[in-house]
């Protein structure tokens, strides 16, 4: 009687493969992962294995392998186990573009695998969206045709690198990032300069002079004419994570396009059109004011700005205009007085003078 032993078949089925959290030695002082978003083109495995045989086998195809409970779900899983969450930090968003496996024969008769890992991150800021950097990484590893063990680490070491790029990326960004900034503070400077030939700027030292008013006449019956205006405009730096915004209030008058009439260059009329002047001064007063009584949102500091600074200059005519008025441009003194109190007492409430 003859006994044939045969040898025992390799299992070639695989399992769905559990990724097992780890501590990944790291504090995140600047954030907290709030969301993972899998946005993977292909999301319906993770892995193409080589199957298990005891003598690797050239012609092999691999075979799709999932993460177990599905991959958008174990990739959540092992980043919010392996990092702790601190929500008084700045919560982060992580996309998952591209995390996969692929394995092809190797040489010696084992298998070469490949972990590529593509993600991005967001910061979430009032419910919106806030891009701020990418990832790519890959990793490598060799095994016997016969075990697959060492996937699963291999998985695990790719996410853990880009979750430990993201914590050095915002440990070293979150000082001077204008994305990551907490909050914005504003520096109000009067912008103040005597040395132009075409523009005068307001200085309670130095008042309007007739030599400013070097325009020509025109179209107009009035004894003199000036037009001030006022701008805003400075630089912005990230300072131990706030906005610091230096604005340079401008409050000028240019020279060419402010005339006055042969013979009329007298003081009561320079006073008139001084106090035009003066009114700019008041509104830009509040112009600042409203801006500091603001708490700015970071993602749109300026456009806020922006419209009070439109709102201001809306002020600004219709208070040259009541004021021409009233005082029939001058002409009637007594409301000219009464102007004249009043931007002198609104002017000392302020410090201006």
């Amino acid at each position: 009687m003859l006994l044939f032993l045969a040898a025992a078949p390799v299992n070639t089925s695989t399992n769905p493969i559990a990724l097992q959290p780890e501590s990944l030695s790291i504090t995140p002082k600047e954030f907290y992962i709030t969301e993972v978003l899998d946005e993977r083109e292909n999301q319906k495995a993770v892995a193409w294995l080589l199957p298990l045989t005891n003598t690797l086998n050239p012609a092999a195809k691999a075979q799709p392998v999932d993460l177990q409970g599905g991959g958008g779900h174990a990739i959540r899983q092992f980043i919010h186990q392996s990092l702790p969450v601190n929500r008084q930090l700045r919560p982060i968003v992580v996309r998952i573009h591209d995390y996969k496996v692929t394995e092809k024969p190797g040489t010696d008769g084992r298998v070469e695998g490949r972990v590529q890992l593509s993600m991005s991150f967001d910061l979430l800021r009032d419910g919106e969206y806030v891009y701020l950097t990418d990832y790519e990484g890959a990793v490598r590893y060799n095994r016997a045709p016969s075990q697959h063990t060492v996937v699963e680490p291999a998985l695990r070491r790719a996410l853990a690198s880009g979750i430990k790029f993201l914590n050095e990326w915002m440990d070293t960004e979150a000082s001077k990032n204008e994305k990551l900034a907490l909050g914005v503070k504003v520096f109000f400077n009067d912008y103040v300069q005597h040395n132009r030939a075409d523009t005068v700027f307001y200085d309670p030292k130095r008042p309007l002079r007739w030599e400013d008013f070097t325009g020509r006449p025109v179209g107009s019956k009035y004894a003199a004419q000036v037009f001030p205006s006022f701008g805003y405009g400075g630089p912005t730096e990230v300072i131990e994570g706030y906005i610091h915004l230096n604005l340079n209030m401008k409050v000028y008058v240019l020279k060419e396009n402010s005339w006055v009439r042969a013979g009329s260059n007298n003081d009561y009329a320079l006073n008139h059109e001084q106090r035009h002047f003066d009114i700019v001064k008041l509104v830009v007063e509040r112009f600042q004011k409203r801006i500091a009584a603001k708490k700015l949102p970071v993602v749109d500091y300026g456009g806020i700005i922006a419209y009070e600074y439109i709102e201001s200059f809306r002020e600004m005519n219709r208070l040259q205009n009541q004021y021409d008025t009233e005082t029939q441009h001058g002409i009637n003194h007594l409301a000219q007085e009464r102007w004249n109190a009043r931007i002198e007492k609104e002017l000392q409430e302020i410090g201006v003078k």
